[in-house]
Order: structure tokens, then C-alpha cells, then sequence
């Protein structure tokens, strides 16, 4: 059942599972998963916005050190390192975009034994406990309801979102966060700017991590 909720470098990173996902005991490399979610990754995204470069670069990283449980849960995925119970593969990619700022993550995880939902639920929760992102240094991101768009919907079994907003180490910052699930695939998606993020940039993101894990 669909939910509606409120929602550099010139390499690719590929993040495997050691380190970057807190694999948990049951989980198990997949050698072919992972030669198939590199491939994924590797190419390009001709379906990405235009603006954004269309090779892939390193993997997203959270631009703030201090993030409690919960947003930090739901945060980071998109930079590969997703829930790690049941995990058999996991790889993840950013585009630079024209914006001030602009940026979109993409991770992909692919989980055994129907895992994938249970996480995308466990994600869902966090988010709805993820109140506030604030440091020291003048970081003040509240999250707001982001929609989840009709064709997004569609195409992926599940999907949650938000939209964080207010300022990063003193300036203005948004990021839309969109955690989705194609079967057993895991998809997130982070799309960020120092000014206003337009949400139809960030649906058309998503639609393309979504194509990725379907082609």
C-alpha cells in the first residue's frame, strides 16, 4: 500500500557494504547485486533535470557533522549507508547541479527476505521523529511536508518525503528527501540548494532513481 505522507569529484563511488551501511549479522554480499548496482550507477543519466552534470560523482555526504538518531537514520541513505540488516548490495552516486548549491544524491540498496520493506517502515518512523537538524555553527533545518508526486507514486511500491528547510553553518539552505521502494531495492534521494529547491527538479530526480532500478 502507497503512502502519501508529507513528505565532488569526477569518480564514481560505489559504497560497499563493509563500512558503509552497518551491515548486521544476516547480511551477505551478492557479488552479482553488486556488478549490477555498479552498473546502474555508472552510467549516465540522460533522464536527470537539465543542469545537472549527467556522469555520476562521489556519493552525497551530509553537509553538517550533528544530526540526532533519527534524522541521521533517515539521512543517510542517500550517501550509501542504508540500513544494514539483510543488506546484499548497496552503491551510491551524486549529480552537481546549475543552482547555487544544488546537488542530488542517489543511493540504491538492495536487501534479502523482503527487508526492504520493514526498512522503508523503520525509515518512515524516523522521519516522523526527525524534528529538527541544529549545530553550533548556525545550522537550523526544520522538516516540512514535501507530497509525494502521482507519477512517483506509481512507480515505486511505497515512498515517503520531506522538505528541509532554514540554514546551513548561517545561510539559507533547502533539501527535499525522498526515501522510496522498488521491491527489494531501496531508492533515496536527496536534492539540495542554498536557495529555493524546486520540487519539480526534485520529482524529476526521483524518477529517474527510480528508472534505475526498473531498466
Amino acid at each position: 500500500m502507497k503512502r502519501r505522507p508529507g513528505i565532488g569529484a569526477c569518480a564514481l563511488l560505489t559504497c560497499l557494504l563493509a563500512g558503509c551501511g552497518g551491515v548486521g549479522a544476516e547480511s551477505f554480499l551478492d557479488a552479482q547485486a553488486m556488478a549490477q548496482l555498479r552498473e546502474v550507477l555508472s552510467k549516465e543519466q540522460p533522464r536527470l533535470p537539465d543542469g545537472f552534470t549527467i556522469r555520476p560523482e562521489q556519493a552525497w555526504q551530509m553537509p553538517f557533522g550533528q544530526a540526532d538518531e533519527n534524522c541521521r537514520a533517515v539521512l543517510e541513505p542517500p550517501g550509501g549507508k542504508a540500513p544494514g540488516q539483510a543488506l546484499t548490495a548497496q552503491a551510491a552516486v551524486s549529480y552537481h547541479g546549475d543552482g547555487l548549491g544544488e546537488q542530488a544524491g542517489v543511493g540504491l540498496a538492495r536487501y534479502a527476505a523482503g527487508e526492504a520493506e520493514d526498512h522503508l517502515d523503520e525509515l518512515a518512523e524516523a522521519l516522523r521523529k526527525c524534528h529538527a537538524v541544529r549545530s553550533s555553527s548556525g545550522t537550523d533545518l526544520r522538516p516540512h511536508e514535501l507530497p509525494i508526486d502521482e507519477a512517483v507514486r506509481e512507480a515505486a511500491d511505497d515512498a515517503v518525503g520531506a522538505r528541509f528547510s532554514g540554514r546551513l553553518n548561517g545561510y539559507p539552505y533547502e533539501m527535499d528527501l525522498v526515501l522510496a521502494r522498488v521491491g527489494d531495492t531501496l531508492v533515496s534521494v536527496v536534492h539540495t540548494g542554498m536557495n529555493d529547491v524546486d520540487a519539480g527538479r526534485t520529482r524529476k530526480v526521483v524518477e529517474a532513481a527510480l528508472s534505475m532500478v526498473s531498466a
